[in-house]
Parts: structure tokens; sequence; C-alpha cells
């Protein structure tokens, strides 16, 4: 406990803090197809979800090592600092190749903020007094997803997309200064092993699987020597990081703790069911706004109930995990997200918005279900002392379940746009990538021919259906690992219980 520390005005900026953090994904899917319709490279949407999610899941771990050696005030300004550097260079952005970038930069500054807050929390409060501080966290988590969409909706159809990274900007120096006047910290130093080369190796072996799964079929055949390179790269890289994992001191991927069956299956269940919600976040605001042709507000107004949905979900999950167990509670929440993936793989050009508004409900009460479960299992399945690597095993696990999900996706996406437009429409690639990049915006598409207009709206409405079957499989897939989960679950209780 720290003696200066003024504990209201930390938790006040940790709260900005996480809310900045929490926004993000969501402010930026809202705002993606008219981002996409001024600076162009619709092919190249994915990488702007796919390296803010890796750059975040790399750098995550090793902030927190850093955090033990040199203090977690300084850790949390370095990370917001970059986060404010990124966000300011994002919204200056003159392509999608700058934004791209820029969101690495954005992303590797995120990889501090979160860690460092919660830890900052567990250092400033005593045990019994975290799990009602914890409770207002996970609130602003519920809040932001309803208010990032909308946000993100109004900033673009009433000011500009570029306002969407510029508002980040005041905030966050708000949270900079409370915690650096604020928060009095002493800590003792700790040599803790920093697993850089891990962090390496992991970053090349995912960088360049994402890569190839983003240009093969497209600006590369999948049979070209870049691309089998690129998958070489993969092999090899993926075989030392699990080798320096094996051998680390202190691993940035504990290895062991997937040794435990429990562990393993949730977080697998995890890494597909995250799959699931990038694909939504990602792909339900560009049908709203390039199928249906409506703005962003409402685009984020059709998102806002699954993030309604998600906390109910949470609630229920914690009073069903009482009564019924994890078995019937996991198989309840995956069972509805199989429900909600088939309908809206069905869902059509004409089908009434209020159809998109329901499923987004019911898919966020089914990840409110599923993913409580999934860190109450990992959680229960050890003891204290390995209880925040295995929590932090699963956050990494999610994380990147997202980055491949919307790397997979994007291929599929991509790969079913070249080819509608190849056989449907004449001319040649860039000029349909163009039609296609300005059919996102409402005010573009009233200069377009009405023919081409329908055409290529019915070839977007194709390829993001594409998508939506994909997700029943990863959804199938998610059902299957939960189901032997449980069952192993249910082995643990009886032993536990003999």
């Amino acid at each position: 406990m720290q003696g200066k520390t003024n504990r209201r005005n930390v938790t006040i900026a940790m709260m900005v803090a996480t809310f900045l953090a929490a926004i993000e994904v969501t402010i930026v899917s809202t705002a993606m197809p008219r981002i996409v319709s001024d600076l162009g490279g619709i092919k190249l949407i994915s990488w702007v979800f796919a390296v803010y999610l890796l750059t975040t899941s790399v750098t995550t771990p090793i902030y927190g090592k850093l955090s033990d050696l040199f203090g977690r005030k300084i850790i949390f300004a370095i990370g917001t600092i970059l986060f404010l550097v990124g966000s300011m260079l994002c919204g200056l952005s003159q392509s999608m190749q700058q934004l791209i970038w820029f969101r690495a930069i954005q992303g590797i500054g995120a990889g501090a903020v979160l860690p460092a807050t919660f830890t900052i929390i567990g250092d400033i409060y005593s045990f019994e007094e975290r799990a009602k501080i914890q409770g207002f966290f996970s609130s602003i988590w519920g809040i932001a997803g309803i208010v990032g969409p909308l946000v993100g909706g109004f900033f673009v159809d009433q000011i500009s997309w570029h306002w969407i990274f510029y508002i980040n900007v005041p905030f966050g120096v708000i949270a900079l200064i409370m915690v650096w006047i604020n928060l009095d910290e002493k800590f003792e130093k700790k040599k803790n092993h920093i697993d850089y080369a891990g962090a390496a190796a992991f970053t090349i072996a995912t960088t360049s699987l994402l890569y190839a799964l983003l240009t093969g079929g497209q600006q590369f055949a999948w049979s070209s020597s870049f691309i089998l390179g690129l998958f070489a790269l993969v092999v090899i890289f993926g075989a030392l990081f699990v080798w320096i994992e094996a051998k680390s001191p202190e691993p940035m991927l504990p290895l062991s703790l997937f040794k435990i069956r429990i562990i393993s299956i949730s977080n697998i269940a995890s890494f597909l069911v995250s799959a699931l919600l990038i694909a939504i976040n990602a792909y339900i605001p560009m049908w709203v706004q390039g199928v249906y042709g409506e703005g962003a507000t409402n685009s984020g107004l059709i998102m806002a109930p699954m993030s309604i949905g998600w906390p109910l979900g949470a609630v229920l999950s914690g009073r069903l995990l009482l009564r019924l167990g994890a078995r019937t509670t996991s198989l309840l929440g995956t069972i509805i997200l199989l429900l909600s993936s088939v309908w809206l793989a069905f869902i059509s050009p004409s089908m009434p918005h209020v159809m998109i508004v329901i499923i987004m409900f019911v898919s966020g009460l089914g990840f409110g279900l599923a993913t409580t479960v999934f860190t109450v299992v990992v959680q229960s399945a050890v003891d204290w002392n390995l209880r925040g690597a295995a929590t932090a095993s699963n956050s990494f696990v999610r994380t990147l379940g997202q980055t491949f999900g919307i790397a997979v996706f994007g291929t599929i996406f991509n790969s079913s746009m070249a080819k509608f437009m190849s056989a449907h429409i004449h001319g040649n690639a860039g000029s349909q990538s163009q039609d296609m990049n300005q059919l996102l915006n409402p005010e573009n598409v009233q200069h377009m021919p009405k023919a081409l207009l329908e055409l290529m709206r019915t070839g977007l409405a194709s390829s993001l259906q594409t998508i939506f079957y994909g997700l029943i499989f990863i959804a199938i897939a998610a059902l299957l690992v939960v189901l032997f989960l449980a069952r192993q679950g249910k082995q643990e209780e009886t032993a536990h219980a003999k």
C-alpha cells in the first residue's frame, strides 16, 4: 500500500486508460468502411485489425516483466505515450499502408496499458477490496462496447473518421498526468528474466503466417517461392519459439500450463470463440454500411446490442456456474453462438435491420456465457501461485485467436470478392477495387450508376456471406471442443469429490 498515493485519482485514471483500450476495437471497426472508402485498399482491411492485435499480444508479457524491473508508473507512462503517438499518426494517415504501420505503433503502446493498469490496481488495493474494484473495471468494458460503435459512428458521419484516433489524446494525457502526480510508487526491483528471444521468434513466425495468409492467392500465387518461403519461416521460427519457451526460466507463454488438459481445452475454445468475435466486429459494420447503404451511426446502433447481451450473459454465467456447473453453462454459451452464427449466415440484403439487431444481442449473450466460463475454468485449474500466469495465457490466446481469425477471414473475403468482380465486373482490378471502396461511403454511392451500385452490393453481400458461412464451422469446432472440456471438467470434479 502506498502511503502518499491518492487512490481515488489513480483509480479514475486507470478507468480512463481501460476505457480507451476497451473502446479501440469497436470504435475502429465501425469507422473502417469509411476509412477504406477514403484511403482505398479494401483488401488491406484485415491488416488494420491484425497488426494491432499482433503487436499488443507480443508486447504484453514483456511489459509485465519490465514493470517488475522498473516500476509500474514508468511502464504505464511509456505505453500510454506510444499509444497516443500511434493514435495521432493513425489520424494523420494518408494511405492504408501508413495506417497499418501506425496501428502497429498503437498496439505496441496498448500492450503496456492494460497489464500496468491491472497491476497498479492490485498494488494499491488490498485483496478484500479488489473484488469490488474489479467489478467497476468490468463494467467499463461493457460501457465501452456500447459507446464505442456510437461514438465512432458519430465522428464518421458528423465530423471525420480521423477523430476516432485524435479523441484518444486528451483523455490519455489526462490519465497519464493523474497517475504520474498521484501514484507514489515504492517497489523492490526484481531481477526477472525477460523473454526477448521468445517474443522475437513468435513475432517472426506469426507475422510470416499472417502475411502469407493475407497475400497468398492475391498478390502472390500459393505455390510461389515467396509464399512457400514464408511458410518455411513459420515452421522454423515456430519450432524455435516452442524450444525457447521450454528452456526459458520465465517464458513469454508458459508451455507447462498447456499440460493441464482443462487449461489446454479451455484455451483452444477461447481461441475459436475469439475468432468469431473479431469477424463479427470487423464485417457486420461493412454489411450495414456497404450492403444496406446506412451511415456509420446506424452501423453503431446495430452493433450496440451485442455489448448489452455480453454483460447480461456474463452475469447469468456466474449464476449458472454455481447451479449447473461449468459443463452445462459452457455448452449453453457455445450453442447460442452456433445458433446465432447459423442465423447470421442466412441474412440477405432484403432482411429487416431489426433481425441483425437481434442476432447481435443473441451473439453477445453467447459470448458472455462462454468466455466467463473459460476464464473461471482456467483460474480454478491451478493454485494461487500459478493463477496469474494461467489467466495471462488465456488472455494471450484470445488475442491470438482474434489475430488469426481476422487473417483467415480476410483471406476468404479477398478471394471471394476477387472472384466475383472478375466474373461480373469488366475493367482492370484497380478500377474494380476503387468502385468497391466507394461503395462503403453513403455519399459516394449517390453518384454511382444504379446498375453498377446494385451489382457491387450484390458482390459485397456475397463475399461477406462467405465469411458468415465460415463462422458456422468455427462455432461447430468450438462446440466440439467445449464438449470435451465439459467431460474433462466433470472428471476433475469427481476426482476432487473423492
